[in-house]
């Protein structure tokens, strides 16, 4: 079955605000075969938003709205659907009750009247409660399409979707589609390309297809069967000889990033890590953070912008800084062994550089990062050259190259 999902809201169109939700239900309804067909974006006018209904009615069998719900004068998806449907609106006691405890029990205030209009609803629709906000939202079928209406903000829309209307649309599809996720790094997509190129061209069930990120590229085998347990037989094959493909630049499956990568072997290992950051200010820290309990593997860190802290911090012989920079292999080795002495951590990754916009004053070119891992056995440098791209992507990368070389020390990879 195909899809289109129609998000309503004059700031998506002005860029005030991104629209999340197309990429989190497209994502849904993947996973239970539903092809998304389109994406449509319109604002709150109800002479646009009845256009791209008219015109989604005829190229999907379901249409999925958000936004557009609320009480106010400009939320007027409900409205218009109803009426490009010609369906009748009723009122729904159960959901105004519903309404005014929210108001009551959460938000600890009277329920402004105008709230009301959001219990009128489709004649016969199924009603999908909204636990975490007040607008309710529905689906039902005419003339052989499925409408599902779906709050706008993010994470009513999220609650909602994955405890309603998920449920609904999977009656609607005989068969199931898996993917999975291999996620690669330090290999570029032109050259996976060229590697699995003949497989992708010939292949149909399952597909194969290489996503780039901005320092990572993501290999998806994606297989339709009757069941969960047919596809995974279908996709088992496939993912193996992606594996022996593309070797050691496989760091995962099914894994959202490096740095997840690393915190589940470092737990699994017993072992902690500590961080000495020049160009990424902290970055390496800040990902690793961002995960609950990474207290049990991160140690803590110096962010040390001036050569003078790489001195007095983690104690980088100035002779080191004088003679070679501090943008050079022996300062980076230097700063990671002395972040690792400074914590008592088992690892310990460096990273400095020049992330741009302009060369350092020794005439290092913008791109130019070099990468330390410190452990009991020894310590490694990576030399990177990045050109001259943005600072934000010079960042990324040697942040990930970081975490690199960390998930090929725990696996006994080749760190260099």
């Amino acid at each position: 079955m195909t899809a289109e999902i129609i998000a309503v809201g004059t700031e998506l169109l002005t860029g005030a605000v991104t629209n999340t939700n197309a990429r989190e239900i497209s994502e849904a309804l993947h996973a239970i075969g539903i092809t998304v067909g389109y994406h449509t974006t319109v604002g709150d006018d109800p002479r646009a938003l009845r256009s791209a209904l008219a015109a989604a009615r005829e190229r999907a069998e379901i249409l999925i709205t958000t936004g557009g719900l609320g009480p106010t004068y400009d939320d007027v998806t409900k409205d218009i659907l109803c009426d490009v449907f010609e369906q009748k609106l009723e009122f729904h006691e159960e959901v105004a009750e519903k309404i005014r405890a929210f108001y009551e029990t959460s938000l600890h205030t009277p329920m402004p009247e105008n709230n009301l209009r959001l219990a009128w609803l489709p004649v016969g629709c199924a009603v999908f409660d909204n636990p975490v906000g007040t607008a309710a939202g529905c689906a039902f079928e005419e003339g052989g399409v499925h409408i599902v209406m779906l709050p706008g903000p993010p994470y009513e829309m999220r609650t909602m979707l994955h405890a309603h209307a998920i449920p609904y649309l999977r009656g609607l599809s005989h068969e199931v589609t898996l993917s999975h996720d291999l996620m690669t790094f330090g290999i570029r997509e032109s050259r996976i390309d060229e590697l699995l190129h003949d497989r992708m061209a010939s292949m149909t069930n399952p597909t194969l297809a290489p996503y780039a990120k901005p320092s990572e590229v993501c290999v998806r085998s994606t297989a339709h069967a009757a069941s969960a347990q047919e596809a995974e037989a279908l996709l088992r094959p496939v993912l193996e000889e992606v594996r022996r493909i593309l070797g050691d630049f496989v760091y995962g499956m099914d894994v959202a990033s490096l740095p997840e990568a690393c915190f589940h072997l470092l737990k699994e290992q017993g072992l902690t890590f500590a961080t000495a950051e020049s160009c990424t200010g902290g970055m390496i820290a800040q990902k690793i953070t961002a995960f609950p309990g990474s207290s049990a593997v991160y140690r803590g860190g110096v962010v040390s912008y001036w050569s003078e802290v790489k001195r007095d911090a983690l104690d980088v012989p100035w002779e080191i800084i004088e003679k070679f920079g501090a943008v050079s292999d022996p300062c980076a080795r230097a700063m990671a062994e002395g972040a690792r002495r400074l914590t008592g951590a088992d690892l310990a990754v460096s990273v400095t550089g020049v992330a741009g916009p302009d060369s350092d004053e020794r005439g290092n070119p913008v791109g130019l990062v070099y990468i330390a891992l410190a452990a009991k056995e020894g310590t490694w440098c990576r030399k990177t050259e990045n050109g001259n791209r943005r600072r934000d992507l010079i960042r990324e990368v040697s942040v990930n190259h970081a975490y690199d070389m960390i998930r090929r020390y725990l696996t006994d990879l080749p760190i260099e």
